[in-house]
């Protein structure tokens, strides 16, 4: 009788919504595997610049998601202050991770990766009031279970320990605070504000702490690389796949939360190990599909588990409170008929 009845509720909780969600989450995944394929390509290549892979895809977000705001006249919601410290502290998580792949595998950058969940939720409990329920807990267990499924699968694939994997995994760990912080204030932002704005606004601060960032740690790095195809299509690569993350990552944000985007994200090992068999014509063995079917049946009972978010509070400025606004006549219109009245 329990059994029928917890049949019926998953019924009515797998709705177009979740579907949808379960979607864009993947879509996310598989561009997450194209970036951090990039990133360990450029890295296989003897190029140690990670700000500097970043920065191009800061550059794009602010010039094309910057164009936008512009062409629509935008004022900007929040404090330019919220927008430095989140372009900050994202702009760190790229550097310790991208960094780590001078330093590990692959695989073991991977497999660390996993802290940003647990770090998102702390974060998204304290700050944001969000609540889970043990089958949301049952749900990341799984998807946790299938991404160890899928490294142990590939580790005779990805092979290799690194240089000083130690130092490696220390910088992925460190990277993983900053990206749950990223993520739960870009969740907040996207929640509450506009979503361009908020892309737009991490390309732009984004940008000026990687140019800070740079010419401080990697002028030397940059003038010793000697510029090969290879190298230029690497950086694309990166650029083109992050930038296509940032993109997506704000719907999966405003529609869920950050532990439902970290989550989604675990089977971008899978879609990493698909690329080099798509490119490299290697095999897997059969844990690899027991494990994405560990991961997808995780995601299912997280997604229609999950209740609706909690109301998050206001953002204020120190002055007053800031209002969207289109800069046009129609804003000054009802002013002037008030005055008149």
């Amino acid at each position: 009788m329990n059994f029928n009845a917890t049949a019926i509720r998953w019924r009515s909780h797998v709705t177009l919504r979740t579907l949808y969600l379960l979607f864009l989450g993947q879509l996310l995944s598989f561009t997450l595997a194209l970036t951090s394929f990039s990133s360990s390509f450029i890295a296989d290549l003897g190029v140690d610049a990670p700000v500097t892979q970043t920065a191009f895809t800061y550059f794009s977000l602010a010039l094309v998601y910057g164009g936008i705001l512009l062409y629509g006249r935008q004022r900007i919601r929040v404090a330019w202050y919220w927008y430095l410290l989140l372009g900050f502290v994202d702009v760190q998580g790229n550097f310790l991770v991208n960094k780590a792949y001078q330093f590990s595998s692959i695989t073991s950058v991977t497999l660390l990766d996993c802290w940003t969940i647990a770090w998102a939720m702390i974060l998204t409990w304290v700050f944001l009031g969000t609540r889970y329920s043990l089958w949301q807990f049952l749900g990341a267990a799984l998807c946790v279970l299938g991404l160890g499924l899928v490294l142990l699968s590939d580790a005779g694939v990805g092979g290799g320990g690194g240089s000083r994997p130690l130092l490696g995994d220390m910088l992925v760990i460190a990277g993983t605070i900053f990206f749950a912080m990223s993520n739960v204030g870009e969740e907040f932002f996207v929640k509450k504000k506009d979503r361009i704005e908020v892309v737009c606004m991490i390309g732009v601060y984004g940008l000026l702490v990687s140019v800070v960032q740079l010419s401080i740690l990697e002028l030397k790095s940059l003038q010793s690389v000697i510029w090969s195809t290879n190298i230029i299509l690497g950086f694309v690569g990166y650029a083109v796949s992050n930038f296509m993350f940032y993109t997506l990552a704000p719907f999966v944000l405003k529609l869920s939360g950050a532990a439902m985007f970290n989550l989604s994200l675990l089977t971008a090992d899978m879609w990493a190990v698909a690329i080099r068999i798509f490119f490299y014509h290697q095999q897997v063995d059969w844990l690899y599909f027991l494990a994405f079917a560990l991961v997808v049946v995780g995601l299912i009972i997280y997604s229609i588990n999950e209740k609706d978010p909690v109301p998050i509070p206001v953002l204020e400025n120190t002055s007053h409170n800031i209002q969207y606004q289109i800069l046009d006549s129609e804003n000054v219109a009802p002013r002037n008929e008030s005055s008149d009245s």
